[in-house]
C-alpha cells in the first residue's frame, strides 16, 4: 500500500474525497458521486489499465477531475488535512 500510495500523483485527492464522502454533512447526492468515481479508481477494469507506466492513471485523474469540477465545493480543508495526514502515514512519515 505504501508503494502505491507513493506512485499515485492524485492520492492526496483521493484521500480527501474518501474524508468528505464520510462526513455527515456532505449531501447524498453528492456522496454518491464520490463514491463512484472512487469504485472507479479502485476496480480493476479500467479504460487504461494502471499498470501502465505513466499512462495508467491518465483516466483514473480525468474522473477525478471532472469529479473535483462538479462537487469540489463540498471539499472542506479539514478534509485535505486529513487527508494528507493519511497520506504521510502511508508513506512512513511524521506529520507535523
Amino acid at each position: 500500500m505504501r508503494r502505491v500510495a507513493a506512485r499515485i500523483p492524485f492520492a492526496v485527492d483521493a484521500l480527501a474525497v474518501w474524508r468528505c464522502a464520510r462526513d455527515p454533512a456532505t449531501p447524498r447526492t453528492a456522496k454518491a458521486i464520490m463514491l463512484a468515481a472512487l469504485a472507479y479508481f479502485v476496480l480493476p477494469t479500467d479504460a487504461v489499465p494502471d499498470i501502465l507506466a505513466a499512462v495508467g492513471f491518465t483516466d483514473d485523474a480525468a474522473v477525478f477531475a471532472a469529479l473535483l469540477a462538479v462537487i469540489g465545493k463540498h471539499l472542506k480543508p479539514e478534509h485535505r488535512a486529513a487527508a494528507e495526514a493519511d497520506l504521510q502515514r502511508l508513506r512512513g512519515e511524521e506529520w507535523p
